[in-house]
């Protein structure tokens, strides 16, 4: 056993976020940790890594039969614990090499850094780990998936006994997330230990020894992966039996909203054609998924919707028959259509502000009268939307950047709600967030298209495009690659379609 957490409770102002915690790891074990947004899983995490430092918790830390008491991100990473977060602590304006050896730097000559050697040595990192990057390309220029394995690579290259990886798969392509897995089991063999939290629970299971699940602050359970499954995961992570993952209630498509013809769009900075003759209708109470490979243009075809990225360079986008091209995303919002950006936490949200100012600044103009924003009038709709998705929080005076990621999650959706759109751009809307809060976020998808609202959701997960989609297309390249309806969709089909062997 080299790590070992022994009955930790950790409290903040009228919360207590861990409960008794017990917890360990063993040498060369991948042991996954599980839970719902809230269950205490990041706070542990800040525990070990010394983020909340020894004396502000109760309990001990044990690594390698020692008492562990951290008092900065340094005495943990001294002591061999390297923890790469969901959110990417990369600097965008240095390369691939510069972020990898941030703060180490090969030197020469004791001032001068060795800028050859460093770029050698990133190269040879990347090699090793199959990871195909060029060591000088700035980090502004990689897709997001590209930015996690560096910052992979990056926890990698201190030479760690331990590695904590929260959520490490969230935004990753299918193929990354391969290149990913096979890295850990690499690691598992030299003897590197892996804490590894996901929600999904088919990388969990693919390679993890061991499971440990918390629930509400408190060890629910842990077992050999060889001895439980998915259903009895599940079932510890929420309290309940989940029968069906994918409760999409369909309903009779009604009335052409959105239609897009032969639209083909640059990006504006660099000319380059990025969306070639892209058509589809989107019907009133239909889910249209959309789906392919990292950089396929799942996010720009939303963006150029939307009048924030892209110049049209032919085609035509119609809302209820009204043209979309060339408006401003207030416009648009204005006219019935609003998105949900993928990036919660960059697009969607101020993260220092409250909930209730979040939820807010979309739809202003609904609540201010003479120039004056109505108060009252404000809080009443604001706390209405709030008590409907369920957040988890205090109150509408929450901090959002304080919020877990499903929680969150949720306040974006209340704040494109509260513009009362009719067709709702849905950007990997359950990226990063639970099982539980995924089963809440499908049930505000089936209300909307209840309600007569058109949808169109874009995942990176297949069995989601299937489970909650009344239609597929799949992009390839800019390009559609197919389409399906839901009844002739499968996983099979839909990466055929992605990687351009569409039959």
């Amino acid at each position: 056993m080299i790590l070992r957490a022994d009955h930790i409770t950790k409290r903040f102002p009228g919360v207590t976020a861990l409960k008794d915690v017990s917890f360990d790891l063993q040498a060369g074990e991948i042991h996954a940790l599980c839970g719902e947004n809230g269950a205490g899983k990041s706070t542990l995490i800040k525990l070990l890594s010394g983020i909340h430092p020894h004396g502000s918790y109760e309990g001990r830390f044990e690594v390698n039969g020692t008492e562990a008491k951290f008092e900065t991100i340094k005495d943990a990473e001294k002591a061999g614990l390297a923890v790469i977060y969901q959110e990417l602590a990369l600097v965008e304006e240095m390369t691939v090499a510069e972020n990898i050896f941030l703060g180490r730097e090969p030197r020469r000559w004791g001032a001068f850094i060795d800028w050859p050697r460093m770029y050698r040595e990133a190269q040879a990192l990347l090699n090793r780990f199959k990871v195909d990057l060029d060591p000088a390309a700035p980090v502004r220029t990689l897709g997001v998936g590209q930015k996690q394995l560096v910052e992979i690579i990056k926890a990698l290259a201190k030479d760690s006994k331990i590695l904590i990886l929260d959520e490490p798969t969230a935004a990753l392509a299918e193929h990354e997330v391969l290149i990913l897995l096979d890295i850990l089991r690499d690691l598992h063999k030299r003897g590197i230990a892996s804490i590894y939290i996901s929600h999904k629970l088919d990388e969990v299971f693919s390679i993890a020894d061991r499971i440990t699940v918390l629930r509400d602050g408190t060890t629910v359970s842990t077992k050999n992966a060889a001895d439980t499954n998915k259903a009895e995961v599940i079932r510890h992570m929420v309290g309940r039996e989940l029968g069906d993952l994918f409760p999409r209630r369909t309903t009779q498509p009604g009335e052409v909203i959105l239609r897009v013809d032969s639209l083909a769009v640059a990006d504006a900075e660099s000319g380059a054609t990025k969306l070639h003759d892209i058509n589809f209708e989107l019907r009133a109470g239909e889910v249209l998924g959309i789906g392919g490979l990292m950089g396929a243009g799942r996010t720009e075809l939303l963006m150029h919707l939307f009048g924030a990225w892209g110049q049209s360079i032919s085609g035509t986008m119609q809302l209820r028959g009204q043209s979309l091209g060339g408006l401003t995303p207030e416009t648009i919002i204005q006219k019935g259509l609003v998105l949900a950006s993928e990036d919660r936490r960059r697009y969607g949200l101020h993260l220092e502000h409250e909930i209730g100012f979040n939820l807010s600044l979309s739809s202003l103009a609904s609540v201010t009268r003479g120039g004056f924003i109505q108060r009252n009038t404000e809080i009443r709709r604001n706390q209405g939307i709030f008590e409907s998705l369920r957040v988890k929080a205090t109150g509408l005076e929450a901090i959002v950047g304080k919020l877990s990621g499903g929680n969150q999650q949720k306040v974006v959706l209340g704040k494109a709600l509260l513009t009362e759109p009719s067709v709702i751009l849905l950007d990997e809307p359950t990226r990063g967030i639970d099982v539980g809060a995924k089963l809440e976020i499908y049930e505000i998808i089936n209300q909307l298209t209840a309600a007569g609202k058109a949808v169109i959701l874009v995942s990176s997960e297949l069995p989601e495009l299937i489970g909650m989609s009344d239609r597929i297309l799949m992009l390839n390249e800019g390009r559609i690659g197919g389409s399906f309806t839901r009844a002739e969709a499968n996983q099979e089909k839909l990466m055929a379609a992605a990687m351009g062997h569409a039959g």
